[in-house]
């Protein structure tokens, strides 16, 4: 597809980075021409030098022969112009990202209105991500699919745990028959997994499973389940009104510490069940005496990455709590990821998966059956959801039989309603949702999976 990205920022540049990598014809817009040179010296697409709302300029990225616009500035009303003149222009899909509580509370009236196919707040999905790891305290990062039936789980095996020296075959046979073990992290090594794979302590595994049964599952295997009742936020930020908005929803107690008084009292007014209290987060007698050993979730969202990593060191330090820790800017994630804070929430990689997984639900309209696409593992190893909407080479034949390209694995099949973990003698049938877990990048069609 031809794609316009109006806006190299962050999250443009590493749009355009995964977008062209799976061979879209790729225009960036921006009027920092530092960040341009930079992005064009190394990545496959071509640029302008311009104001993304100029009629001119659009017509110069080939609006008029464009499939999609993305506009994803650092102002919401420059995006919501920008799509609007697309598709008076071109009559293309647009995308906004859209970061005022404001707007994104009229998003239906701005989606109908401007004719967007797509918002998208990076706020509001990264806050949404947290309540769903504090929902499920055990897991280290969960994704949905087939409509919230299916979830997949990263979860670590732990110390002395019955999984420990135990082959994927005999979990299934000992453990759960209808969970299934799609990927396992250890260390640095990726395992697309097969029945004689051995789980060590230590790993990450990731699991497929409905989300009635992640407590047995759980249980089972030892790993504690305390629920969240009382978080402590750090920052007043859009995210942490959004988060502190859905726990308060939920009756989980919170405390939010944010250094702005002006902003303290605003939050005051936005979550009347909320303790919000006007001091500094670094402030090591604040966060004793506010009750850090005794939280059961400790979220940092401020603005700043060191902040929030040396606050998320201090909390493994002194309390038992999950700990999640936004990092947007920091850029040496071999290091981070190796530091004791918890799970990492990073919104500008979240709005870029966002938008990534409608551009492959867009080439519906093109032959594909892309439904949902999560990229986990540093971009190692992608996890697909397909529609079958016709009969082909992979329907109606026992997935044994299916010549299937090394390191996939069909982990799911939901037909009618009702999750299949599938054995060899299943079978792929026309309106079945399919989820796919693999390291073969750029899958696009449910018979990319044959080899």
């Amino acid at each position: 597809m031809k794609i316009i990205i109006v806006g190299c920022g962050k999250v443009g540049y590493a749009l355009a980075e995964q977008l062209s990598e799976e061979n879209h014809d790729i225009t960036m817009i921006d009027t920092d021409s530092d960040k341009l040179e930079k992005a064009l010296a190394i990545l496959d697409i071509q640029g302008i030098e311009g104001n993304g709302t100029s009629f001119r300029v659009q017509l110069e990225a080939g609006i008029k022969e464009g499939d999609l616009l993305i506009a994803v500035t650092g102002k919401d009303e420059v995006n919501l112009l920008c799509c609007l003149i697309a598709k008076k222009a071109g009559n293309c899909n647009t995308v906004a990202r859209v970061r005022n509580p404001e707007y994104f509370a009229e998003v239906n009236y701005l989606r109908e209105m401007l004719g967007l196919s797509m918002v998208i707040n990076p706020e509001f999905a990264c806050a949404q991500g947290i309540a769903r790891l504090i929902e499920v305290p055990s897991a280290l990062d969960i994704f949905t699919f087939a409509k919230g039936r299916i979830n997949l789980l990263k979860l670590s095996v732990p110390d002395n745990s019955v999984l420990h020296s135990m082959t994927v075959y005999e979990f299934a046979t000992k453990i759960h028959s209808n969970i299934l073990i799609c990927a396992i992290e250890r260390g640095h090594e990726v395992i697309i997994p097969d029945g004689n794979t051995v789980l060590q302590q230590g790993d990450n595994m990731y699991v497929i499973i409905p989300p009635k049964e992640i407590h047995s599952l759980l249980s089972k295997i030892g790993i504690k389940a305390k629920p969240i009742k009382s978080v402590i936020i750090i920052g007043g930020g859009t995210t942490a009104y959004y988060l502190a908005r859905h726990l308060e929803s939920n009756r989980v107690q919170v405390k939010l510490i944010e250094m702005n008084r002006k902003r303290c009292e605003e939050l005051s007014e936005l979550l009347p069940h909320t303790l919000i209290i006007n001091g500094d987060a670094t402030d090591r007698q604040l966060l004793l005496e506010e009750g850090i050993s005794d939280a059961d979730a400790f979220v940092s969202l401020t603005n700043m990455d060191e902040e929030n990593l040396l606050l998320s060191l201090f909390a493994n330090k002194v309390s038992d709590a999950k700990i999640i820790t936004k990092v947007d800017k920091v850029s040496f994630e071999e290091v981070v990821e190796e530091l004791p804070i918890g799970t990492i929430a990073c919104p500008k990689n979240i709005t870029a998966k966002g938008i990534l997984q409608y551009v492959r639900a867009l080439r519906n309209s093109y032959g594909s059956n892309v439904e949902t696409l999560y990229r986990m593992l540093d971009d190692k190893v992608e996890a697909l959801e397909f529609i079958i909407k016709q009969e082909s080479k992979v329907t109606n034949t026992p997935l044994m039989d299916l010549n299937l390209k090394k390191n996939l694995l069909i982990c799911a099949i939901v037909r009618n309603g009702k999750v299949i973990t599938p054995s060899g003698k299943d079978t792929i049938l026309n309106g079945d949702t399919v989820v796919i877990v693999t390291t073969n990048k750029g899958l696009t069609d449910i018979k990319d999976i044959l080899a």
